[in-house]
């Protein structure tokens, strides 16, 4: 590592790296937006507004974390977790048929639920059950929960690409090419290729596509991709339709419309309304959203930190996670906040691992998200390079769920098979629901590619209690809860040495006390750690 957990070196050198520590998760924090605001049936501004609260609660919450939760270099967003079960309130039946504004009544659905899910998990912190739940989250349980959270989107990744496909897979290779085959060329120390290959992939599809839309590759005569497809005519631009609107880079209004100064504030959208069935539903991802949160705590805490925290010191931070997803639901950024995945690979990267980095790169976000055309820039991203940076990063997100298993023993069989019959059901017994009483030949208003969150429509469960129907059909359709509960009764139930299982190791909170380096890095600033030191399970 260049730089520890409290390594100061200078203000100059802090900036740059929290420049490049945000620069290079990019996709993880303003990608989610991109996808559910359209979905919700909100515009172009609706997104750029979303985007600018995203940011404007991301930078906040990663100020709180660490500080006030696990302290250590985390950046906090929204996660993937939360983005099929928001698909799955935003397509539930009670919305299919809404007028008006669609966005702003589902928002406020979403909020609800995000709110309550998130005071759960703040108990589930503060209370001390979380540090009753670590006995049962090992590496075996955390690989095959965060590998089908990327597993599970393969329905709407390439099928948005294919739209466009000379821009997305353009854009897709070009990701792979910086990240893989150029990934060990240095630029003055720095690894530029492999630390910015999404920004610098999105940056040059998206000058090739400006430049053919510019020379008219795009252009039909009297065809206009503003008309909706409905009320076309004629069939030369019925024909070409979907390539006016989904290759052209001008089609966006975002940026021109967009303020140059906007502030986020609480409850914009409205007031938030409380369906306790969509709120059950979050509350089960809050769960894997904190199994999440535990394999980050551990990987980025080998990297940066002296040693592990303690078991107290994780619960303090899923207990403060949830207060960060309560400010989100009060904001309305769509999702909870949460520790980003990717902050682990970021963190290996690049070397850096001071939290003060951290921390001034979130003052800088936050300065960002106050900046209204920052917003409108972002939301002008085409779909189709949405798409192809997604089909990236779900992918990246799988491949760093099953590196958990390098804390255990990869290779034995007992892991294999549970990591593997996790995976497995992960995908198959949500596509049973989601399949169940569809005939071949129904027509859907639905798109093909949301098809899998509408389950709650036609799921298998048929009781009196249309709630319980709800939930059930929801929440065993999300891959990542499948698979969640499949490695937890399995690796919890069948025998293994601890070496074998790769349990977590955390700091032993006597010990804690007695090394000072352990107490530097963990402790609570302004001695507020004092005034709870006899609360065990939320701090040394």
């Amino acid at each position: 590592m260049k730089y520890e957990l409290r390594d100061t070196p200078g203000l100059v050198p802090i900036g740059l790296y929290g420049f490049q520590h945000y620069l290079s998760m990019l996709g993880s924090l303003i990608l989610i937006p991109l996808v559910i605001v359209p979905a919700m049936g909100g515009t172009y501004e609706d997104t750029s507004s979303v985007v600018s609260t995203v940011l404007f609660v991301s930078g906040v919450t990663t100020l709180l974390h660490t500080s006030f939760g696990s302290r250590l270099p985390l950046i906090q967003g929204p996660s993937f977790v939360y983005l099929a079960p928001a698909l799955a309130i935003i397509n539930s039946p009670e919305f299919q048929g809404l007028n008006g504004n669609n966005f702003k009544h589902i928002m406020k659905e979403l909020q609800g639920a995000i709110i309550i899910a998130s005071a759960f998990q703040t108990i589930l912190g503060y209370s001390g059950l979380m540090s009753v739940l670590l006995r049962l989250i090992n590496p075996v349980v955390v690989a095959p929960t965060i590998a089908a959270v990327g597993l599970s989107f393969y329905s709407y990744g390439f099928p948005r690409v294919g739209t466009c496909l000379e821009i997305g897979a353009v854009q897709i290779l070009l990701v792979i090419m910086f990240s893989l085959y150029l990934r060990k060329i240095s630029v003055f120390g720095h690894r530029v290729f492999l630390i910015y290959a999404v920004p610098l992939g999105l940056a040059i599809t998206w000058a090739a596509a400006f430049l053919l839309t510019e020379a008219g590759v795009y252009s039909y005569k009297e065809c206009d991709a503003n008309i909706p497809a409905s009320n076309i005519i004629s069939d030369h631009c019925r024909k070409h339709v979907s390539r006016i609107r989904h290759c052209r880079v001008d089609t966006s209004h975002a940026l021109k419309s967009s303020p140059w100064f906007r502030f986020p504030y609480p409850l914009q959208w409205g007031t938030p309304v409380f369906e306790w069935k969509m709120a059950l539903v979050m509350c089960a991802v809050s769960i894997i959203s904190s199994v999440d949160s535990v394999g980050s705590y551990h990987a980025s805490s080998l990297l940066a930190a002296s040693r592990p925290p303690t078991r107290g010191v994780v619960s303090r931070g899923i207990g403060l996670e949830g207060l960060c997803s309560v400010l989100a639901g009060l904001w309305g950024t769509g999702t909870g906040s949460t520790t980003i995945t990717e902050n682990v690979h970021t963190i290996a990267v690049t070397k850096m691992g001071s939290r003060r980095a951290v921390e001034l790169g979130a003052c800088a976000l936050i300065l960002l998200s106050l900046i209204g055309k920052v917003g409108g820039f972002i939301a002008s991203i085409p779909e189709v390079m949405v798409a192809a940076l997604l089909c990236f990063m779900w992918a990246m997100l799988a491949a760093l769920g099953l590196s958990n298993l390098r804390y255990s023993e990869a290779g034995s069989s007992r892991n294999i098979i549970i990591v593997g019959l996790s995976l497995f059901l992960s995908l198959s017994v949500p596509s049973y629901l989601q399949q169940y009483g569809i005939s071949p030949n129904t027509n859907s208003s639905v798109p093909s590619y949301l098809q899998p969150y509408i389950v709650a429509t036609h799921g298998p469960f048929h009781s009196k209690y249309g709630g319980l129907n709800y939930f059930l059909n929801t929440v065993l359709s999300l891959n990542m809860v499948i698979a969640f509960l499949v490695a937890v009764i399995l690796d919890n139930t069948v025998p293994g040495s601890q070496q074998e299982r790769g349990v977590y190791v955390w700091s032993e909170t006597e010990a804690a006390r007695r090394e000072p380096a352990i107490t530097k890095d963990y402790e609570l600033p302004f001695r507020v750690g004092r005034i709870f030191r006899w609360v065990k399970w939320v701090g040394l």
